[in-house]
């Protein structure tokens, strides 16, 4: 037993505690055979894994192990450094170890593309080691079919990213960094396993990069645990407590050598011994996280995290695009600088584009008789999408209605499909409000139509509450190409809107499906549809705006205001530059990255996380003009 594991006997968990463990939860007490713990065919589709057949793995090399498995199919541990290339992470180097932990493979490997990154700290791999390799992927792949037998299980630490690199598609896999499951989706590090569990130290700092046959001995050797153990005993050893208690000890150890002496010696003096709360460096430490800042200004005294400090966003931007890449978790802050936070500007841009924003979502219809049903109207304009508010205007000869939706695809929709149409018994028109700021608003919806993130998007309304995601995933699976759908739902209440929005891999069947969906019926539900006008982080943001006591805007469409004063069109400037550095820092980082953008603003204590429904990056996205700031998680993290 290792000096962490020895620790945990101190906290073994009682037998009822034992039930809320996640590895419990997962697998039960009982011991069982390793074909139980090899990853289905639906948890390799969620954790990335190149699947036959799947469109992102055209001319991956399938290992042809399809014989059936048992309990004593053998186990072969498999591991990969990668370096960053044109391409993206290629292969530089391969091992394979068998059942008793010898290496069958480990081997060097020239990536096909121009190499822009080593990553010598993790993967050990230097230009000069690369330079006499012969060995190319093709020989690899050809290498592990001939010495994998037709019943190997194939065992790896987040073994998907190995198996992206080396292209190749194997039917059979456990994942220990599954198999010793923890809550809310993380995951333990390798590091940490092999020194809890099995009493080994691997990838230590000493050693220049990782051994990938260490580490594809060490996921064995943790599986082989697992099986041999069974999932209790590997519960009793109290892991999550384990981690937090020696990686707070840890962070403490820091913060003393940090600490002057005198102050400490004083401190002791003065004052009784405590525990203080960890703050959130503390608790990345205890995730084995450094944080990478970069900035104009000091962000972090406490040497918990890697700073550099640049003159400029340009300088930012350029170490960003070049350390990101390297670092698990990023903050990358751009600033305005102070001469332009100034609140009466603030308040000014706000209240013109939140002025603009609501001319856009609100119409009147009308006009109606004196005695028509309200009811009436509002089912009927409820067929294009969720109504923020609905109020009769009677200072007209004729009663007329005023509604605000809570979409921009809401509002336009019922222009479109309800102007000239009989409502209430009555043949009314529908338009938007009349003012100076709104005369170019079918320029604005073109634009709007036109931008890449609603390329391939469209939106359908007239959904019942009543319809659950699963109920539309199989209404419209017979669209063609459809690639994602995504169900808005109410902040407040958690229920879902009556629209959607659905994906599709190409433009062409986005119009198809429009033609397809227009008048179709769903459970008694007649449905219309249109091209998306906002993406779907858009559409949360514009519900806060809309339920927001105080006044809020954004930097959505600040390029089509009314003419600015020259500070205004001068700040407008700085705002479209920062925008571009931002574009393209986000544009650079790999897919599956959890990406955070706070924009600047006023109010800090008000802003929201949520995700960008066809991107797998979510953001959170705060008021206007405070210093930018976005911060980057990989996958993993």
């Amino acid at each position: 037993m290792s000096g962490l594991t020895s620790t945990s006997s101190q906290c073994i968990p009682k037998s009822s505690d034992l039930q809320c463990d996640p590895i419990i939860r997962k697998y039960g007490e009982k011991k069982r055979g390793l074909t139980s713990y090899t990853l289905t065919l639906e948890e390799q589709k969620k954790n990335d894994y190149p699947i036959k057949g799947s469109p992102g793995c055209k001319g991956y090399i399938y290992t042809e192990c399809d014989q059936q498995r048992t309990d004593s199919s053998p186990l072969f541990g498999l591991d990969c450094e990668m370096c960053l290339t044109a391409k993206g992470n290629e292969v530089t180097r391969v091992s394979l170890v068998d059942a008793e932990g010898q290496c069958l493979l480990n081997e060097l490997v020239k990536p096909e593309s121009t190499v822009l990154n080593y990553r010598t700290r993790f993967s050990g791999i230097t230009k000069k080691m690369l330079l006499p390799v012969k060995t190319r992927l093709s020989d690899i792949q050809t290498r592990l079919k001939k010495i994998l037998p037709h019943d190997a299980v194939l065992v790896g630490h987040s073994l998907n990213a190995d198996l992206q690199a080396l292209e190749m598609i194997h039917p059979s896999v456990i994942d220990t960094s599954l198999l010793f499951a923890r809550n809310e989706g993380r995951r333990f590090k390798l590091k940490f396993l092999a020194k809890a569990v099995l009493g080994k130290e691997i990838q230590c700092e000493q050693k220049l990069g990782h051994d990938p046959a260490e580490d594809a001995r060490a996921a064995l050797e943790l599986a082989q645990f697992f099986i041999e153990q069974g999932p209790a005993k590997v519960a009793e050893l109290n892991l999550e407590m384990l981690l937090t208690t020696e990686k707070l000890a840890e962070v403490s150890q820091k913060k003393a050598v940090l600490q002057p002496q005198g102050c400490r010696v004083q401190k002791q003096l003065n004052e009784p011994p405590h525990l203080s709360k960890p703050c959130f460096l503390d608790c990345l430490q205890v995730t084995g996280q450094k944080p990478l800042l970069l900035g104009r200004q000091e962000m972090d005294s406490s040497g918990l995290c890697q700073s550099n400090l640049s003159t400029s966003n340009k300088q930012i931007l350029q170490r960003a695009l070049e350390d990101v890449p390297l670092s698990t978790f990023s903050i990358i802050q751009f600033s305005l600088g102070p001469e332009y936070i100034a609140s009466h500007l603030l308040a000014g841009l706000y209240e013109k584009v939140r002025s603009k924003l609501t001319d856009m979502l609100t119409i009147y219809a009308g006009p109606f008789e004196e005695s028509f049903c309200l009811k009436s109207v509002k089912k009927e304009f409820g067929r294009c999408g969720p109504i923020q508010s609905l109020t009769v205007v009677t200072e007209t000869y004729q009663p007329y209605v005023c509604i605000q939706y809570e979409v921009l695809e809401a509002a336009q929709l019922a222009v479109e499909s309800l102007n000239g149409a009989e409502v209430a018994g009555s043949c009314i028109k529908v338009q938007r409000p009349i003012t100076a700021a709104m005369l170019d608003c079918d320029v604005w919806i073109k634009e709007l139509e036109l931008d890449v993130e609603n390329e391939g998007v469209i939106y359908v309304a007239g959904l019942k509450e009543s319809l659950t995601e699963t109920d539309l995933q199989e209404e419209f699976s017979q669209l063609k190409d459809l690639e994602t759908l995504f169900l808005p739902k109410d902040l407040q209440s958690g229920k879902h809107r009556n629209c959607c929005f659905l994906k599709f891999q190409k433009s062409q069947s986005a119009l198809d499906a429009l033609e397809v969906i227009n008048g179709w019926t769903v459970k008694g539900s007649k449905l219309r549809s249109r091209n998306a006008l906002a993406s779907g982080h858009l559409w949360r943001w514009l519900w806060q705006v809309n339920h927001s006591n105080g006044k809020q805007g954004g930097n959505i469409l600040h390029e089509k205001m009314e003419q600015l004063s020259d500070s205004e069109q001068d700040l407008r400037k700085k705002v479209k530059k920062l925008d571009h550095h931002i574009k393209k820092l986000y544009r650079s980082l790999q897919n599956n990255t959890l990406c955070i953008v706070l924009f600047p603003g006023v109010n800090r204590s008000r802003f929201q996380i949520w995700p960008h429904p066809f991107k797998k990056r979510p953001y959170r996205k705060q008021n206007l003009l405070q210093p930018f700031s976005s911060i980057t998680f990989p996958q993993h993290f």
